[in-house]
C-alpha cells in the first residue's frame, strides 16, 4: 500500500497528461504531492525529508513550467529528484560516515557492514543512472514517449531494482541461517 500511495501522484500526473496535457498534468501532479503530504502529517503527524524534497522539487519546476508554460521544467523533476537522493545517500556516507539505506533498513533486517556498503553504493548507482535514463528519455522522444517512461519505464525499472535488492538480500540470509 505504500508503494501505490508513493505513486499517487505520478498516476495522476499520467492519467491528467492523457486528458488534458502536460500543463494540467503538472498542476495535477503539484496539488496531489501536497495532499499526500496533507494526508501523511494527519495520520502520523511527521513528514519524511524524502517527502518534502518531493514536494519541494515538484513545486519548483512544476512551477517554473506552469508560470513559464514550458515542459522542459517538469521533464528534468525526476532527474533532479534522483539526482539528490543520490547525493544525499553518498554525502551522508562519505562527509558523515552514516548509510542511510542501513539507517532505513536495520530495524527488518541485520546485516555485515561489507554489505550494508554495497547496497548504498547500489542505491547510489541506480538513483544516478535513472536520473541519466530520464534525461535521454525526456529530450530523446516525445513527451507522450517520456510520461509513458515516467510511469511505466520509471516504476518498472524500480521495481526490478528492488528485487533484485530482495534477491540479493535473501540470498544473503539464507547463507547466514544455513551457518
Amino acid at each position: 500500500m505504500k508503494f501505490l500511495f508513493d505513486i499517487f501522484p505520478v498516476v495522476l500526473f499520467f492519467v491528467a497528461f492523457k486528458f488534458y496535457g502536460i500543463y494540467v498534468a503538472t498542476a495535477v501532479a503539484i496539488a496531489a504531492t501536497f495532499a499526500q503530504i496533507g494526508w501523511t502529517w494527519l495520520r502520523r503527524r511527521k513528514i519524511e525529508n524524502m517527502q518534502w524534497a518531493s514536494l519541494a522539487v515538484i513545486v519548483v519546476f512544476g512551477g517554473a513550467t506552469l508560470v513559464l508554460q514550458d515542459e522542459t521544467f517538469i521533464k528534468w523533476k525526476p532527474t533532479v529528484l534522483y539526482w539528490l537522493f543520490a547525493v544525499a545517500l553518498a554525502v551522508a556516507a562519505l562527509g558523515f560516515r552514516k548509510n542511510l539505506i542501513r539507517a532505513m533498513m536495520e530495524g527488518q533486517v541485520s546485516l555485515p557492514e561489507a554489505v550494508w556498503g554495497r547496497l548504498l553504493a547500489s542505491w547510489v548507482g541506480f538513483f544516478a543512472l535513472m536520473g541519466a535514463l530520464n534525461l535521454a528519455v525526456a529530450f530523446n522522444f516525445s513527451t507522450d514517449a517520456w510520461v509513458n517512461f515516467k510511469l511505466f519505464g520509471g516504476i518498472g525499472l524500480m521495481l526490478a531494482f528492488v528485487v533484485l535488492q530482495a534477491l540479493m538480500l535473501a540470498r544473503y540470509i539464507e547463507d547466514k541461517k544455513a551457518d
